[in-house]
């Protein structure tokens, strides 16, 4: 059975770090309780470049930084992925674009749903799930519709990408319902990609909230220049609501962070709240809806999620615009405005996002311009 890439996290050096960590929390004078904040100091949002290629698509959803150069990916450079066709449909998107941070944009992929070479139930609209892992294997998620509306939802798959452009092979079944959003871990050959889906009884309820979503760790094997081959798929969370909506297509549990010390952070969007998996990347079954972190405050629809340097964890509001940094520990430490147009203001303009490489920024995009920016 193929080994989940964190079991080669040594647990003793896990114990000493805790130990370390609580002998410091001891000692450590009154004013260091107040937890060090990621995004406190940032003060501008500024536009990186326009996310639409030349056929048109629209309405910007994954985001993902290219940590090494390989074929056509270039370190540094940003992946994005279009939800939206140029006629606005959601759930039709085919396409994949590259930005330099100077904002240079160039396609990195358009994928042909009608040249897949595997089973992607529905078709292609590319969401917010995008991940690169080491070779350059870009996978994407695709949640497909036919004409952009909830009720023609289908369960869509993963599409693995090679670092040229070209599609290699799709993951579909085996609890792939829509794959949402999703983070990836890898190393010694392995990689663990978790993904959440949102299809799960949603469309049938006809609006009505279901308490079905998941999240799968589907656990791959890398090959070099040879397509990654999945292993296994494992439920670890289950139990999520989710339901479709006219605006949205389907609300469900989003964005996705994987901690250092194991803890898989999830966007529950119909929760209003932040949930954690604990021990993600060895666990064989499902922890459920996992443990609530935070809920309200200034959370407002969190929907794209990243993991801070700081281990803070980063949501954005699929309400109000906001970002919003959270503590592993539950405490709502610091929020920005990053989108104040359309009604309510910041409505339903953000969701990937990704930190910089140089810790100084987070990157996102705004679909109400249909561009990558940066807050720093």
């Amino acid at each position: 059975m193929t080994r989940s890439v964190t079991q080669r996290l040594t647990r003793a050096a896990a114990v000493t770090a805790g130990a370390a960590a609580l002998a410091a929390f001891a000692l450590a004078p009154a004013q260091a309780l107040t937890p060090a904040s990621f995004i406190g100091n940032f003060k501008k949002t500024t536009t990186v470049a326009s996310t639409v290629p030349a056929n048109g698509d629209v309405n910007p959803y994954g985001v993902a930084v290219v940590g090494h150069s390989i074929g056509m990916l270039v370190k540094g450079d940003i992946l994005v992925s279009n939800f939206n066709n140029s006629q606005n449909f959601q759930g039709t998107g085919s396409t994949i674009v590259e930005i330099s941070p100077s904002g240079h944009r160039s396609l990195f992929a358009h994928i042909d749903p009608t040249t897949l070479p595997g089973p992607c139930p529905g078709g292609v609209g590319l969401t917010t799930a995008l991940a690169i892992l080491p070779g350059g294997w870009v996978v994407v998620g695709s949640l497909p519709t036919s004409n952009g509306m909830s009720p023609t939802a289908k369960a869509g798959c993963l599409i693995v990408i090679r670092n040229d452009g070209t599609v290699t092979e799709t993951f579909s079944g085996g609890g792939i319902n829509g794959p949402w959003d999703m983070t990836a871990t890898s190393g010694g050959g392995l990689a663990d990609l978790f993904v959440t889906n949102v299809l799960n009884g949603t469309v049938s309820a006809g609006g009505a909230t279901v308490d079905k979503g998941t999240v799968l760790r589907l656990a791959l094997q890398l090959h070099g220049s040879m397509p990654p081959t999945l292993s296994t798929t494992t439920t670890i969370g289950s139990g999520f609501g989710e339901r479709t909506d006219p605006s949205a297509l389907v609300v469900g549990p989003t964005g996705v962070g994987l901690a250092p010390d194991g803890t898989l952070y999830v966007a529950d969007s119909v929760g209003n709240g932040i949930n954690a998996i604990p021990n993600a990347v060895m666990r064989s079954g499902s922890a459920g809806t996992g443990k609530v972190v935070t809920t309200g405050g200034r959370l407002n629809t969190p929907l794209g999620l990243a993991i801070a340097p700081n281990g803070n964890v980063l949501t954005v509001n699929g309400g109000d615009g906001q970002i919003v940094e959270t503590t592993p520990g539950g405490m709502q430490i610091a929020h920005r405005l990053l989108n104040s147009t359309g009604t309510p203001k910041g409505s339903g303009a953000l969701f990937g996002l990704a930190v910089t490489p140089d810790q100084h920024g987070v990157y996102f995009v705004d679909d109400d311009i249909n561009a990558l920016r940066l807050l720093s």
